[in-house]
């Protein structure tokens, strides 16, 4: 598949941990010995792979993907040009509730422009990967854990990877704070990036909170059922949708016709001495770097929109 982009010309290989394969054994034989529901999350959850190919499945759903993305959604890419050589850590928002549809528009974007010769792995959540039908489906698209060493074995194979820092704090966020980048305060990427070497991509994104109107978060609702010590869930928001209308956020709905612009920004350079990962000034101040630069591209971005939904 042919590309312009400077992505396309070269790959390098991120640089792997001493003790990735023991942290990738380590965290599975804690998953076998865990019980109760969380034992069972992150057994399912643990399972993973940074094989890609453009299986039956891919082949198969492009066209109704590529329908939804230039008709449904009337989603539009900017940015490409600015992509780096691989493997890059990507850094993105969402604001589409449990089933984030503007994550997944950007991975079909992505698999559109590059196919299999420059792989790109979404992470989610335990709990998604947990699911069963949708642990396997997202698998088989390439998508891993949003663990430590999942995606170190992913750079590690010359690999891209997309994280989402803010998880359920970010997908979950009320409609009021729809255009607010929220990044939960997670330092854990940035210092992933100075480890295995990579540099960080933001990719702003807006429309997705028109997909499902997310009318409160929920925090207390989750908070009283101990959801983020079961499933590592911080929020339990009620959403307004179709076809259910009033509903907890957590039920998965028809996502709305909302408009979806993204756009990736210029690459953020970090230091590459793994000790730097330590120094937590230094880390902090990349991640507020990184924060500062996603709320200027969705800023902008959002300037551009005349109507919710419409666009």
């Amino acid at each position: 598949m042919a590309s312009t982009t400077r992505g396309s010309r070269g790959r390098r290989q991120g640089r792997p941990t001493a003790a990735t394969e023991e942290a990738v054994e380590e965290r599975r034989e804690q998953a076998e010995n865990a019980g109760g529901l969380k034992g069972l999350i992150a057994r399912r959850g643990g399972q993973w792979s940074v094989e890609v190919e453009d299986g039956l499945l891919r082949r198969t759903q492009r066209p109704l993907w590529n329908l939804a993305m230039d008709h449904y959604f009337r989603m539009e890419v900017e940015g490409w040009h600015r992509l780096p050589d691989p493997p890059a850590m990507l850094i993105g928002i969402h604001a589409s509730g449990l089933l984030p549809i503007d994550a997944y528009l950007t991975g079909f974007q992505w698999d559109r422009r590059f196919g299999t010769e420059r792989p790109l792995h979404g992470t989610s959540h335990d709990m998604l990967m947990a699911l069963p039908g949708v642990g396997d489906y997202l698998r088989k698209l390439g998508g891993l854990p949003a663990a430590p060493d999942s995606i170190t074995a992913a750079f590690a194979a010359g690999h891209d990877v997309i994280i989402w820092p803010g998880g359920d704090l970010d997908a979950l966020r009320p409609w009021r704070e729809r255009d607010r980048v929220v990044l939960g305060g997670r330092h854990g990427f940035v210092k992933q990036a100075i480890r295995s070497a990579v540099p960080i991509v933001p990719v702003a994104t807006i429309g997705g909170s028109d997909t499902l109107i997310q009318l409160a978060d929920g925090k207390a609702i989750a908070k009283r059922l101990r959801l983020d010590k079961l499933m590592r869930a911080n929020a339990f928001p009620i959403a307004l949708g179709f076809p259910l209308g009033l509903a907890p956020g957590i039920v998965p709905q028809i996502p709305l016709p909302a408009k979806i612009r993204t756009e990736f920004l210029d690459p953020i350079e970090l230091d590459t001495d793994p000790e730097r990962a330590e120094d937590e000034r230094y880390v902090s101040i990349k991640y507020r770097e990184v924060e500062r630069k996603l709320q200027a591209g969705v800023d902008a971005l959002a300037k551009r929109r005349s109507f919710p939904v419409l666009g």
